[in-house]
């Protein structure tokens, strides 16, 4: 550990610097004006890697956006750590409320505020450096890969194929993946689940213009409105989403689980006055950290049609759309949830307006055991970096690719995340503790140390 400190400290300025530099490149994978960024950091992260002291780092070109694949064999008979992690970020909007410039990187009260500080330029950074440490004070004690991609903002959509025609060179031993976020600064936790995802965009349309409301209004059905009845619809007054179908495959969480998974610290009061509300809501039996861990979850993401500019303008639409997105527990297939959804809102639409259902971008949930190898070398780096064994948690959260991982490459993942729940991800001001970030640098090495001594015992 007091080689792993002196590395960092003689080296953190140049580390921020070159974090600087990736988080300068505004890669919003789903903005298609900034896919000549994506390709500025898939070649920012071959250089990051080349210099790092990988034996060969290349992009690969998909119909999407490009992936940066590195590695370092030092034994084909030593384990091998499959890195990921990626390389877009989500839009900006609303940028207004940025306090500083989101590609800007600036250093305030101790943590890094930009869009990516944390998810997942940050975070994927720490791997880059802790790599390059290892290789630097020849402790590297097995092989090494990393696949950096360039869509998982946008659910990955070609990353599945381009593991299943890669399969050979991906082969390893787990997939190591800092993208996920810990309960405090003082209470570190691996998160062992993840919820799937589905996500549709629905389009109403009733007539075929905008109408006058004055001379229309009461007589024309409003797609606005009937919109927004549809929506409410989709969940009752117990918390429970009302798709037929949408809970049979749900798997039943255990007493016995749900007593450890309640051991794991949370103040509801706090967790309150961080989001600035007074009350919260959710499903009818299930605590808060149980509704977003371990069941499915309905959302509205976005929702517009008419008039929306200053000052006023009578008009009676002629269509309203909406972005929705369910949440997904381990054992709900989401192709299966986007067919029951996308029935059921049709089924319920009055024929005063034609429905579009079309479907985004889904991905199953994902569990990792916790008596995995790696899950274990995950949680005694913890402990030595932090002073406390680590709490398992799962998290609410999609990473869609990571079921892929499993079922496509074959190989288990351990989410060894960094993140806080103040970090704002995915909102304005993100932002990313420096502690964290350099904890991140100290704690992966031991993971490395730990897992290739496991993995020795087991052969």
């Amino acid at each position: 550990m007091h080689n792993i400190n002196q590395y960092i400290e003689a080296n953190k300025d140049r580390f921020l610097e070159e974090l600087f530099g990736l988080i300068r490149i505004p890669s919003i994978s789903s903005i298609k004006e900034n896919k000549p960024d994506m390709y500025r950091a898939a070649e920012y992260w071959k250089k990051t890697l080349l210099e790092a002291g990988a034996d060969k780092a290349e992009i690969f070109v998909t119909q999407g956006n490009p992936v940066t694949y590195g590695e370092k064999i030092i034994d084909p008979s030593l384990p091998t750590v499959l890195v990921y992690g990626h390389m877009d970020v989500m839009p900006v909007d609303p940028i207004e409320k940025w306090t500083t410039p989101p590609f800007e990187p600036e250093i305030r009260d101790g943590k890094i505020y930009a869009r990516g500080a944390d998810d997942d330029k940050g975070q994927g950074f720490m791997h880059a450096k802790a790599f390059e440490m290892m290789v630097k004070t020849g402790t590297l004690p097995c092989n090494v890969k990393f696949m950096i991609e360039g869509e998982e903002e946008i659910g990955s959509p070609n990353l599945g194929k381009w593991c299943e025609d890669n399969k050979e060179m991906l082969a390893a031993d787990i997939i190591l993946v800092s993208d996920t976020s810990m309960i405090a600064p003082d209470k570190p936790s691996i998160t062992t689940g993840l919820r799937g995802l589905a996500y549709w965009q629905v389009e109403v349309t009733g007539p075929s213009r905008d109408l006058h409301s004055g001379l229309f209004g009461g007589a024309v059905a409003n797609p606005i409105n009937v919109l927004s009845k549809l929506i409410a619809q989709m969940v009752d007054e117990k918390g429970r989403i009302t798709i037929p179908g949408f809970y049979d495959d749900v798997l039943e969480v255990s007493a016995e689980e749900r007593a450890l998974l309640a051991q794991a610290p949370f103040d509801i009061e706090a967790y309150k006055k961080a989001i600035n509300v007074e009350e919260l809501a959710g499903e009818e039996g299930y605590s808060t950290m149980e509704r977003t861990g371990i069941r499915p979850s309905f959302d509205v993401c976005g929702i517009w049609g008419g008039y929306t500019g200053e000052g006023a303008k009578t008009v009676l639409p002629s269509k309203a759309y909406a972005k929705i997105s369910t949440r997904l527990v381990p054992n709900q297939e989401h192709h299966k949830i986007e067919k029951l959804f996308k029935e059921y809102f049709e089924s319920i639409a009055p024929k005063s307006v034609k429905v579009e259902v079309s479907y985004l971008h889904g991905g199953q949930g994902y569990v990792c055991p916790i008596d995995l190898p790696a899950y274990r070398a995950a949680e005694k780096a913890y402990q030595e970096v932090y002073g406390v064994r680590p709490v398992p948690v799962r998290s609410g959260g999609s990473i869609p690719i990571i079921s892929t991982f499993e079922q496509v490459l074959g190989i288990k993942s351990v989410l060894m995340g960094f993140g806080l729940e103040s970090d704002a991800i995915h909102s304005p001001n993100e932002n990313f503790p420096l502690e964290q970030f350099f904890n991140g640098i100290r704690t992966i090495p031991l993971f490395y140390k730990n897992f290739a001594e496991l993995m020795q015992k087991t052969v």
